[in-house]
């Protein structure tokens, strides 16, 4: 006879476990970064996990079986459906579905859970959290300049200092410009002068200057293609990302970008829209400190249709091993013209921040600036007759009733067990009634925090035992008030 098979205890890659502290510090963030949203006037909308999957559009060349880049399955009418993998393609579907009906510029503002199928990495799982903003109807760079600002106030609710993270803000058109000019016109070569462009943090400008021209050969000797530019539009494309120099005046950096695109109709457009993104950030009080002009921020390859704007971690960040790890983007966003217009054929403007609410929580933990103490358990009620069950539970309903969380100990070990899982809930307070306290109407309460705290000088066990510090018997009728005391002072 076989033995039955019993499956290996596993979480799947990219997905992780939360406990109570690591959902509290994510909800902190969305509290805080929707407190900011609601205040600049934007609407919470929620979407359901799910979408059509061709509504989706971004991941998807697989006809058959669409599943590269999402989590797909085939509903029983036959239509592919997947799990949504941001949450502006959902907005997007709605916008087109009920654009009649809705105020322009819609303004909402969304939070939740996005899924992605992709290789998972530090701070990067198959499975998290965004807060996002967006502005569908409006074409003025001033929306982008909100975005913008809504993200420095967001990270500012959420925690982090000015020093701890960078905002750069680029224009697509720019780029677009300076491709036209050096007659650059394939669309899979624009493609990949992009990519290049995106590792320039990672790869430096010698090994960007490989991607733009014939293609590099990495230390494990795999080749990667390059863009095929000639040596002069290699350099001009290098001249142009570095434009933001070492300092971070937006207007300074805006001439040197003029410099080298200025004089394509593309790159003159990039150029005004981004002036105007400045002197409305100025306007909103978002300095250069703040708020960066950086030509070599890309993303989002086939997304975004003009301006664009990332946020960077400064935050030095250590694994669970001590060793350096790297975040880098806590979020992003820009202007993305085209999405609505999948649905409806007529361009609709649109813009948009997102916050990855998990990634900033886990860098946080990471950076130790969680500013938070370990959670608090409830007040245990202790079990010790199992024929008083009654009046246990009757204490804990008065004092859930005041506000005060509680719970009975339903397990079955005894008093020093109980007294064990209390410590381990690190909860404030454990509540005793015995035999004693069953006949004189009272109750017996022992601080755990005070008990803790005097515990770290103890030599003498016997002796502790005698004293029993931090244990007080009460009247019933005191029992919410005393209990209430210990509570508020572990708080």
């Amino acid at each position: 006879m076989t033995d039955a098979f019993r499956p290996q205890a596993r979480a799947p890659r990219g997905f992780l476990d939360k406990r109570a502290a690591d959902l509290r510090a994510e909800r902190r963030i969305i509290e805080a970064v929707s407190t900011v949203y609601e205040r600049y006037g934007f609407e919470r909308l929620d979407t359901g996990a799910f979408e059509y999957a061709d509504a989706l559009g971004k991941f998807l060349p697989d006809a058959d079986r669409p599943n590269e880049g999402v989590f797909a399955l085939q509903d029983d009418d036959e239509q592919w459906m997947a799990l949504r993998y941001d949450l502006t393609a959902p907005l997007a579907r709605f916008a087109a579905q009920h654009w009649e009906t809705l105020p322009k510029p819609f303004r909402r503002y969304a939070f939740g859970t996005v899924w992605r199928n992709e290789k998972p990495g530090p701070g990067r799982g198959r499975e998290f959290i965004q807060c996002d903003a967006d502005t569908v109807g409006s074409a003025r760079p001033e929306a982008d300049a909100e975005m913008i600002a809504l993200a420095v106030e967001g990270y500012q609710a959420a925690g982090l200092e000015p020093a701890d993270y960078v905002l750069k803000i680029n224009n697509r058109k720019l780029l677009n410009g300076l491709l036209e000019a050096a007659q650059v016109v394939d669309p899979g070569q624009k493609l990949g002068v992009l990519r290049a462009v995106d590792k320039l943090d990672r790869l430096g400008p010698d090994g960007v200057r490989l991607l733009l021209g014939e293609g590099r050969k990495d230390e494990s000797g795999a080749f990667t293609k390059g863009a095929g530019l000639k040596a002069a539009a290699a350099e001009a494309v290098l001249e142009f990302v570095g434009a933001a120099g070492s300092g971070g005046d937006r207007a300074a950096t805006l001439n040197r970008i003029a410099a080298v695109v200025g004089g394509s109709a593309e790159g003159d457009a990039g150029l005004e829209e981004l002036a105007r993104i400045d002197a409305a950030l100025t306007g909103l009080g978002v300095t250069s400190a703040r708020a960066i002009i950086d030509p070599s921020v890309v993303r989002g390859l086939e997304y975004y249709t003009g301006a664009v704007f990332e946020a960077e971690l400064l935050l030095e960040t250590l694994d669970e091993k001590g060793h350096a790890v790297s975040f880098g983007s806590m979020g992003g966003g820009g202007r993305y013209d085209d999405l609505v217009a999948r649905f409806t054929g007529a361009q609709t403007p649109a813009t948009g921040f997102s916050f990855g609410v998990s990634r900033l929580a886990q860098a946080l933990r990471a950076a130790g600036r969680t500013g938070e103490r370990e959670v608090r358990g409830p007040v245990v009620i202790l079990a010790l007759d199992n024929s008083a069950i009654g009046e246990y539970l009757a204490v804990a309903q008065t004092l859930r009733a005041e506000g005060i969380a509680a719970e009975v100990y339903l397990g079955s070990s005894g008093m020093r067990p109980q007294m064990k899982y209390a410590d381990r809930r690190l909860s404030p307070a454990a509540v005793i009634i015995g035999g004693d306290e069953l006949a004189n109407g009272t109750v017996t309460i022992k601080d755990l925090d005070l008990g803790r705290k005097l515990a770290a000088g103890v030599s003498d066990n016997e002796q502790w035992r005698a004293d029993r510090p931090g244990q007080v018997t009460v009247p019933r009728a005191d029992l919410v008030a005393t209990v209430r005391g210990i509570v508020e002072a572990a708080s």
